[in-house]
């Protein structure tokens, strides 16, 4: 059963560019992990310093075999210093 996630940033006045690079260079290396399905950073239209990156993976231990990976650390050590709030992940499985 596939594991969707919906990773939420708001970045901190003046580094909505940052944010939006680090975000968008996630997209290749995950895609590259056995277990991601789906990975893709959206820009809120009304908010320019608010992102959301949707994901699928294959599972669990996929997405922990993610945090694992030298590009999340170092994606993780950027989004410690351009969020205005901490980095809310939220895990959803298809209902029902």
């Amino acid at each position: 059963m596939s594991l969707y996630v919906v990773a939420e940033c708001l970045a901190s006045p003046g580094h909505e560019d940052r944010l939006r690079t680090a975000l968008e260079a996630m997209i290749e290396p995950s895609l590259e992990e056995p277990g991601c399905l789906a990975y893709r950073p959206y820009a809120d239209p009304n908010d320019p310093a608010r992102m959301v990156v949707v994901e699928e993976w294959t599972g669990p231990d996929a997405l922990e075999e993610h945090f694992a990976t030298p590009h999340f650390r170092h994606v993780r050590q950027v989004l410690d210093l351009v969020l205005a709030e901490p980095l809310t992940i939220r895990r959803l499985v298809t209902a029902g």
